[in-house]
C-alpha cells in the first residue's frame, strides 16, 4: 500500500485486466525462483514506525499535509489519516554496531520531527493507541488525500456490499461498535521490522517470524485503550483485523481468508507459496493497471500490500534484481525511540536463533501453525501474563519462557549476526528489565489509570512527558 495510484475508480475490465496481469507476474516470478534470479544477499535490517500528531489539547491533529511539508524529508511519509505519519529507515546489514546506528539514525529523525511540529503547535507521539482518540475522528474529512485511500475505502465497502464494519472486542471490559469506512485502520500505529532473506533461507526465517510472533507482541505491548474502554494489551491486533474485514474469494466478504489475519500456515518449500495464496484466494481490492513491464511486478506487489498478514514476504529491487525481504508486524508504536531499537533487537536475534540453531531451526515441525498462531492471540490479549504452549507441547507462563529460554536465544542470534557484545548487552538489557518488571507501555498505561483515574488526557500528557525524556518504559514513573 506505499505505492499511490492515478485514480479510485474501477470498472470490472479493470478487475479483469488486473487479474490477468497479476497471473503473469505471480507466473514470472515463480520462473525467478526456479531458475535462481532472487538475490541471494541477505541479513539487511530496516524499519518502518508509524506515529500520531496530537495538538495543544492532546487531541489527535490532522495536519501531517503541513508537518510533512515543514519537515522535507522523502523518508518520512504519510499515513491513512491525517494524524498519522511514518518514519522509514536506511536498510543496514546486521553486524557490528548496526542497531546503535540504526538507533542513531530514528533519534535523528524523531528529534527533526518535533522541531518540525513545535512551529505548527503539534505534536508528534508514539503510541500504538492513543488513548484520547474519539470516534469521531475516524471520519473521511480525516483521511490522507491521496487516491490509494480513497480508493481502499471505496473497494472495502463495495466488497462488503456498503455492510458497516463491526468491531466486537471482549478484554478485560467489552466494546461494540459499527463503522462505515476504513479509517478505523488509522486508530492502530505499528513498528514494522523489515529483514532480506536469500531464497533458500527465507521459509525458515518467514516460519521463524510467526513462532516468534507471540513473544515479540507480548514484550511490545502498548495498546491497551480504545475509546475509553481498557481491553487487550495489544488491542491494535483485534481491531487492525476488524478495521479492513475483508475476506477472499467463495463469497468475498465472508471468504474463509481474511485480508488481515495470522496467515493460513508455514512455508513448506519457499516464500513463493505466499504469492501463490495472494493470487489464487484474494480478489482484487485495487484492480490499478500501470504501464509497467511485467518485469517490475508492479501488479503483484500492488496485491500484495493489500493483504496484510502479520509476517508477510515482500518483494523489492536494488540494482534491478529482485530481492526478498520479510515484514513483522506484531510490534506496536512506542513507547520511546530505545524501546523500539530494543524490540528490533530481541526479534531480530530471536527470529535468527529460531531459524538457524541446530535444537531450534525445526521449530515449524515441533510447533504446529495452530499452537503458533493461538499463542500469538493470547500473548495479543494477556501479554507477559499470557500462557503459551512450547514445543514440549506443555503450557508455560510466556514471561517465564521469555526469561529463560527466548532472552538467551535471541542472544546467541544476535552474536550469530556479529553484533557487537555492548549492543547486544544494551538492548536485550531492556527487554529483560521490561519483562522483569513487567512494565510495558499497556502495563505503564493501565497503572497510570489505576493511580490517577480514567482521565485520558491526563494519560496521554505524562506519556507525552516521558516519551520526551529518551528514557525506557520500564524506568518510567507514574507521577502526573
Amino acid at each position: 500500500m506505499g505505492q499511490e495510484i492515478s485514480h479510485s475508480q474501477f470498472n470490472p475490465a479493470d478487475f479483469q485486466q488486473f487479474t490477468e496481469r497479476l497471473r503473469a507476474e505471480t507466473q514470472l516470478l515463480s520462473d525467478w525462483f526456479a531458475q535462481d534470479c532472487i538475490s541471494h544477499d541477505s541479513g539487511y535490517a530496516g524499519l518502518e514506525l508509524e506515529a500520531w500528531l496530537i495538538d495543544s489539547q492532546l487531541q489527535a491533529a490532522p495536519a501531517n499535509g503541513a508537518f510533512l511539508q515543514a519537515l522535507a524529508d522523502p523518508d518520512i511519509v504519510p499515513e491513512l489519516a491525517q494524524f498519522n505519519f511514518e518514519l522509514n529507515s536506511t536498510p543496514l546489514r546486521l553486524q557490528g554496531d548496526s542497531l546503535r546506528r540504526i538507533h542513531a539514525e530514528l533519534a535523528g529523525r524523531w528529534f527533526r520531527c518535533m522541531q518540525a511540529a513545535t512551529p505548527l503547535s503539534l505534536s508528534p507521539l508514539l503510541i500504538g493507541i492513543l488513548p484520547t482518540l474519539q470516534l469521531t475522528d475516524l471520519n473521511l474529512n480525516n483521511i490522507t488525500p491521496m487516491q490509494r485511500y480513497n480508493a481502499l475505502n471505496e473497494q472495502v465497502l463495495a466488497q462488503r456490499q456498503a455492510r458497516p464494519l463491526q468491531v466486537d472486542i471482549t478484554g478485560r471490559s467489552h466494546l461494540y461498535l459499527e463503522h462505515h469506512n476504513v479509517m478505523l485502520e488509522s486508530a492502530t500505529t505499528s513498528l514494522q521490522i523489515h529483514l532480506q532473506v536469500s531464497p533458500e533461507q527465507g521459509r525458515r526465517l518467514y516460519n521463524a517470524s510467526i513462532v516468534a510472533s507471540a513473544p515479540v507482541v507480548a514484550v511490545a505491548a502498548n495498546s491497551p485503550y480504545l475509546f475509553g474502554h481498557d481491553l487487550w494489551e495489544e488491542t491494535r491486533i483485534p481491531l487492525f483485523e476488524r478495521s479492513v474485514e475483508v475476506g477472499g474469494y467463495d463469497g468475498v466478504a465472508h471468504g474463509p481468508l481474511r485480508r488481515v489475519s495470522f496467515g493460513t500456515g508455514y512455508c513448506q518449500e519457499s516464500l513463493l507459496e505466499c504469492f501463490i495464496e495472494n493470487r489464487d484466494h484474494y480478489p482484487a481490492l485495487l484492480p490499478m493497471l500501470f504501464d509497467d513491464p511485467p518485469e517490475a511486478l508492479s501488479h503483484l506487489r500492488l496485491h500484495n500490500g493489500t493483504i496484510w498478514r502479520w509476517n508477510r514476504p515482500l518483494v523489492g529491487f536494488h540494482q534491478g534484481q529482485p530481492h526478498i525481504r520479510l515484514e513483522h508486524r506484531t510490534a506496536a508504536s512506542g513507547p520511546s525511540i530505545i524501546d523500539v531499537v530494543a524490540n528490533v533487537a530481541f526479534f531480530m536475534g530471536l527470529v535468527h536463533e529460531f531459524a538457524h540453531s541446530p535444537d531450534l531451526r525445526l521449530l515449524d515441525l515441533q510447533l504446529p501453525f495452530a499452537t503458533a498462531r493461538e499463542n500469538f492471540y493470547h500473548a495479543s490479549r494477556y501479554g507477559l501474563q499470557a500462557k503459551v504452549t512450547w514445543i514440549n507441547g506443555q503450557r508455560h507462563a510466556l514471561k517465564r519462557l521469555i526469561l529463560e529460554q527466548f532472552l538467551p536465544a535471541a542472544n546467541r542470534g544476535l552474536n550469530a549476526l556479529g553484533i557487537d557484545e555492548a549492543d547486544r548487552r544494551d538492548y536485550l538489557g531492556i527487554i529483560e528489565a521490561r519483562v522483569r518488571t513487567g512494565r510495558t507501555g499497556s502495563y505503564w498505561q493501565r497503572s497510570f489509570v489505576e493511580q490517577h483515574g480514567n482521565d485520558m488526557q491526563a494519560l496521554t500528557a505524562a506519556y507525552l512527558a516521558h516519551q520526551h525524556s529518551s528514557d525506557p518504559v520500564h524506568s518510567w514513573t507514574l507521577g502526573s
